[in-house]
Protein backbone atom coordinates (compact mmCIF):
# COMPACT_ATOMS: atom_id res chain seq x y z
CA UNK A 1 0.00 0.00 0.00
CA UNK A 2 1.41 3.37 -1.02
CA UNK A 3 1.72 6.28 1.37
CA UNK A 4 -1.07 8.83 0.71
CA UNK A 5 1.38 11.75 1.06
CA UNK A 6 3.46 10.38 -1.83
CA UNK A 7 0.31 10.06 -3.97
CA UNK A 8 -0.66 13.67 -3.19
CA UNK A 9 2.82 15.05 -3.87
CA UNK A 10 3.18 13.03 -7.08
CA UNK A 11 -0.14 14.33 -8.44
CA UNK A 12 0.78 17.89 -7.46
CA UNK A 13 4.16 17.51 -9.19
CA UNK A 14 2.51 16.18 -12.36
CA UNK A 15 0.04 19.07 -12.49
CA UNK A 16 2.78 21.63 -12.01
CA UNK A 17 5.04 19.97 -14.62
CA UNK A 18 2.10 20.19 -17.06
CA UNK A 19 1.93 23.95 -16.39
CA UNK A 20 -1.29 23.84 -14.39
CA UNK A 21 -1.91 26.06 -11.40
CA UNK A 22 -2.37 24.16 -8.16
CA UNK A 23 -2.23 24.49 -4.41
CA UNK A 24 -1.04 22.34 -1.53
CA UNK A 25 -3.14 22.51 1.64
CA UNK A 26 -1.70 21.27 4.95
CA UNK A 27 -3.57 20.90 8.25
CA UNK A 28 -1.34 22.87 10.65
CA UNK A 29 -3.56 23.20 13.75
CA UNK A 30 -6.78 21.74 15.13
CA UNK A 31 -9.00 22.63 18.07
CA UNK A 32 -11.70 20.28 19.33
CA UNK A 33 -12.68 17.34 17.16
CA UNK A 34 -10.90 17.05 13.85
CA UNK A 35 -11.65 14.57 11.06
CA UNK A 36 -7.99 14.59 9.89
CA UNK A 37 -4.82 14.90 11.99
CA UNK A 38 -2.25 17.69 11.88
CA UNK A 39 0.05 17.18 8.90
CA UNK A 40 -2.66 15.85 6.58
CA UNK A 41 -2.29 17.21 3.06
CA UNK A 42 -4.33 17.61 -0.10
CA UNK A 43 -3.59 19.07 -3.52
CA UNK A 44 -6.06 20.97 -5.69
CA UNK A 45 -5.57 21.61 -9.41
CA UNK A 46 -7.12 24.54 -11.30
CA UNK A 47 -9.33 21.97 -13.09
CA UNK A 48 -10.98 21.05 -9.78
CA UNK A 49 -9.14 17.72 -9.46
CA UNK A 50 -8.29 16.88 -5.85
CA UNK A 51 -6.09 14.28 -4.24
CA UNK A 52 -5.70 13.77 -0.50
CA UNK A 53 -7.86 15.11 2.30
CA UNK A 54 -7.80 17.75 5.01
CA UNK A 55 -11.28 17.18 6.44
CA UNK A 56 -12.95 14.17 4.94
CA UNK A 57 -14.80 16.24 2.35
CA UNK A 58 -16.44 19.35 3.77
CA UNK A 59 -13.47 21.73 3.57
CA UNK A 60 -12.30 20.23 0.26
CA UNK A 61 -15.65 21.16 -1.30
CA UNK A 62 -15.25 24.78 -0.20
CA UNK A 63 -11.65 25.01 -1.46
CA UNK A 64 -12.63 23.48 -4.82
CA UNK A 65 -15.49 25.94 -5.18
CA UNK A 66 -13.47 29.00 -4.15
CA UNK A 67 -10.43 28.37 -6.33
CA UNK A 68 -11.96 26.81 -9.44
CA UNK A 69 -14.65 29.52 -9.54
CA UNK A 70 -11.99 32.21 -9.21
CA UNK A 71 -10.02 30.71 -12.09
CA UNK A 72 -13.10 30.18 -14.29
CA UNK A 73 -14.39 33.74 -13.77
CA UNK A 74 -10.97 35.16 -14.70
CA UNK A 75 -10.89 33.02 -17.87
CA UNK A 76 -14.35 34.15 -19.06
CA UNK A 77 -13.83 37.82 -18.28
CA UNK A 78 -10.40 37.94 -19.89
CA UNK A 79 -8.81 39.11 -16.64
CA UNK A 80 -5.70 37.78 -15.02
CA UNK A 81 -6.49 34.73 -12.91
CA UNK A 82 -7.45 35.73 -9.39
CA UNK A 83 -6.30 32.52 -7.76
CA UNK A 84 -3.78 33.71 -5.21
CA UNK A 85 -0.11 33.20 -5.83
CA UNK A 86 3.03 34.01 -3.94
CA UNK A 87 3.27 33.70 -0.19
CA UNK A 88 1.33 30.97 1.60
CA UNK A 89 -1.93 31.86 3.33
CA UNK A 90 -3.38 30.60 6.59
CA UNK A 91 -7.08 29.79 6.51
CA UNK A 92 -9.25 28.80 9.49
CA UNK A 93 -12.48 26.82 9.25
CA UNK A 94 -15.07 26.35 11.98
CA UNK A 95 -14.33 29.50 13.96
CA UNK A 96 -18.01 30.01 14.77
CA UNK A 97 -20.62 27.36 15.56
CA UNK A 98 -22.52 28.34 12.39
CA UNK A 99 -19.40 27.88 10.26
CA UNK A 100 -18.57 24.56 11.91
CA UNK A 101 -22.11 23.39 11.14
CA UNK A 102 -22.01 24.74 7.55
CA UNK A 103 -18.77 22.91 6.75
CA UNK A 104 -19.79 19.75 8.59
CA UNK A 105 -16.96 19.86 11.11
CA UNK A 106 -17.75 17.42 13.92
CA UNK A 107 -18.43 18.60 17.46
CA UNK A 108 -17.76 22.24 16.62
CA UNK A 109 -14.11 21.57 15.82
CA UNK A 110 -11.85 24.17 14.22
CA UNK A 111 -8.92 23.61 11.91
CA UNK A 112 -6.28 25.81 10.37
CA UNK A 113 -4.74 25.17 6.96
CA UNK A 114 -1.66 26.54 5.29
CA UNK A 115 -2.24 26.99 1.56
CA UNK A 116 0.83 26.98 -0.69
CA UNK A 117 0.16 28.28 -4.18
CA UNK A 118 1.89 26.85 -7.27
CA UNK A 119 4.70 24.94 -5.54
CA UNK A 120 7.86 24.61 -7.63
CA UNK A 121 7.64 21.57 -9.93
CA UNK A 122 11.37 20.80 -9.83
CA UNK A 123 11.46 20.79 -6.03
CA UNK A 124 8.36 18.60 -5.96
CA UNK A 125 10.06 16.23 -8.40
CA UNK A 126 13.14 16.01 -6.14
CA UNK A 127 10.92 15.36 -3.11
CA UNK A 128 8.86 12.65 -4.84
CA UNK A 129 11.97 10.91 -6.20
CA UNK A 130 13.55 10.90 -2.72
CA UNK A 131 10.36 9.51 -1.17
CA UNK A 132 10.12 6.80 -3.84
CA UNK A 133 13.68 5.77 -2.89
CA UNK A 134 12.50 5.31 0.71
CA UNK A 135 14.20 8.41 2.12
CA UNK A 136 12.77 10.39 5.02
CA UNK A 137 12.61 14.03 3.92
CA UNK A 138 12.10 17.23 5.89
CA UNK A 139 10.45 20.03 3.88
CA UNK A 140 10.58 23.59 5.25
CA UNK A 141 8.36 26.32 3.80
CA UNK A 142 9.02 29.97 4.62
CA UNK A 143 5.74 31.71 5.49
CA UNK A 144 6.85 35.14 4.21
CA UNK A 145 7.55 34.17 0.61
CA UNK A 146 6.77 30.47 0.12
CA UNK A 147 10.37 29.48 -0.56
CA UNK A 148 11.07 25.83 0.20
CA UNK A 149 14.15 23.96 1.36
CA UNK A 150 14.50 20.22 1.79
CA UNK A 151 16.91 17.88 3.50
CA UNK A 152 17.18 14.21 4.35
CA UNK A 153 16.05 13.55 7.92
CA UNK A 154 17.33 10.94 10.37
CA UNK A 155 14.05 10.46 12.19
CA UNK A 156 10.41 11.47 11.76
CA UNK A 157 9.33 14.62 13.57
CA UNK A 158 5.96 16.15 14.20
CA UNK A 159 4.84 19.01 12.00
CA UNK A 160 5.85 22.38 13.41
CA UNK A 161 4.76 25.85 12.40
CA UNK A 162 5.48 29.31 13.71
CA UNK A 163 5.39 32.82 12.23
CA UNK A 164 8.52 32.08 10.17
CA UNK A 165 8.17 28.58 8.72
CA UNK A 166 6.30 25.31 8.37
CA UNK A 167 8.42 22.18 8.81
CA UNK A 168 6.90 18.86 7.76
CA UNK A 169 8.53 15.43 7.49
CA UNK A 170 7.52 13.04 4.72
CA UNK A 171 8.62 9.47 4.22
CA UNK A 172 8.15 5.84 5.10
CA UNK A 173 5.67 5.12 7.85
CA UNK A 174 6.35 2.89 10.82
CA UNK A 175 4.95 -0.60 10.43
CA UNK A 176 4.48 -3.40 12.90
CA UNK A 177 5.02 -7.00 11.93
CA UNK A 178 2.89 -9.40 13.94
CA UNK A 179 4.03 -13.03 14.01
CA UNK A 180 1.91 -15.82 15.40
CA UNK A 181 -1.78 -16.50 15.68
CA UNK A 182 -2.24 -16.08 19.42
CA UNK A 183 -4.87 -14.05 21.21
CA UNK A 184 -2.58 -11.05 21.69
CA UNK A 185 -1.71 -10.97 17.97
CA UNK A 186 -5.37 -11.23 17.02
CA UNK A 187 -6.25 -8.41 19.42
CA UNK A 188 -3.50 -6.13 18.05
CA UNK A 189 -4.40 -6.88 14.43
CA UNK A 190 -8.03 -5.83 14.93
CA UNK A 191 -7.35 -2.56 16.77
Amino acid sequence: MENIDVMVLRSLRNWRLAGQRALLATVVRTWGSSPRPIGSIMALCETGAVVGSVSGGCIEDDLIYRFTQAYASAQTSGETAVIPSGAPQRVKYGITADEAHRFGLPCGGTLELLLEFDPDAKQLDQLVLSLEQGKLMQRSTMIADGSVSMQVSDSPTELSIDEVQLVNTFGPEYRMLLIGAGQLTEYLATM
